[in-house]
């Protein structure tokens, strides 16, 4: 669902270090309702960017709004109705992970014994809550540190790397999860380098690159946009050389084996027309099945 007041606004929003901007000018809007994925390179500004969200670090220029308040300003507004997991949660290795959600449920005040029962039930810990935390695996740490976001019932959760430590079970478990949270109308704000994760599950993405918004669009848009075709031929560099030479095929190359190219105007039958009129007939011509890894790569130029 959608709502005149987006619940996480990007304006203009930089953040110099030195003569380094870690973000350059960012304009980005999160609907409520939503699953938006936030994606980026190592170094690409996806942390600061979070941070400032936070009022953790303070912008160089621009602002963030959350809920429709501008967050410098609204720090005791705006922040009880936002969940957050970043990096690694900071827990008490010798308390046990209830004891953990009460030392936090104090902090943040009117947290009741029930609802602390409540989020350990959501993020399947149920059963283990008396152990020590230090006993805890990574992955049941990191679902520690989601109960935690969890406790105040947060309007907008934002999640760097919440997949960060689980076995494919639990990423599975967490999938379902954040989906349950979506639907009950929660907006939930993912950066994650577990494309495939983010691909199932959001339903926009936003990727950056050295601080710049480099793609904003629904998943599905990304992955039914035209693509690559794959060629079988007798002599692959021989048609790489003459598909540079085309302004659509300037990222021919050779992938075992076979001839990986863009089509004139995306069209296939286009394409085996060229090779046919020059005198590459192929043994094969298919479209190349694109994921977002993919996408993601061709658009940060192979940064990771």
């Amino acid at each position: 669902m959608t709502s005149a007041q987006p619940a996480f606004r990007a304006i203009a929003l930089s953040k110099a270090y030195g003569k380094r901007l870690a973000v350059d000018h960012l304009d980005l809007q999160v609907d409520r309702g939503e699953l938006f994925g936030f994606l980026g390179p190592n170094g690409a500004g996806k942390t600061t960017t979070i941070r400032m969200a936070l009022g953790l670090v303070a912008p160089t220029n621009g602002s963030v709004e959350i809920l429709g308040m501008e967050v410098r300003h609204n720090r005791s507004k705006v922040l009880p109705r936002v969940g957050a997991l970043v990096e690694s949660p900071a827990l008490y290795g010798y308390l046990s992970g209830r004891n953990n959600l009460r030392v936090f449920a104090d902090l943040l005040g009117g947290v009741s014994a029930k609802r602390i029962d409540e989020v350990l039930e959501i993020v399947s810990l149920k059963g283990r809550e008396q152990d020590r935390v230090k006993t805890y695996s990574m992955g049941m740490k990191q679902r520690l540190g989601l109960a935690i976001a969890l406790l105040s019932n947060p309007d907008l959760l934002i999640l760097d790397e919440p997949a960060n430590g689980l076995d494919p079970a639990g990423i599975v478990e967490m999938r379902d999860l954040l989906r349950e949270l979506a639907g009950e109308g929660k907006t939930v704000f993912i950066s994650s380098h577990v494309l495939s994760e983010v691909q199932q599950i959001c339903t926009r993405v936003a990727i950056i690159n050295h601080g710049k918004l480099v793609r904003l669009a629904p998943v599905a848009e990304l992955l039914d946009a035209p693509g690559e075709f794959e060629i079988q031929v007798d002599s692959p560099d021989t048609l790489v050389s003459a598909l540079k030479l085309q302004e659509w095929g300037r990222e021919a190359r050779v992938e075992d084996g076979l001839v990986i190219t863009r089509a004139p105007e995306g069209r296939g039958r286009n394409l085996i027309s060229f090779l046919v009129q020059n005198g590459h007939d192929p043994d094969s011509v298919s479209e190349r099945q694109r994921d977002l890894e993919d996408i993601f790569l061709s658009l940060t130029g192979g940064d990771s």
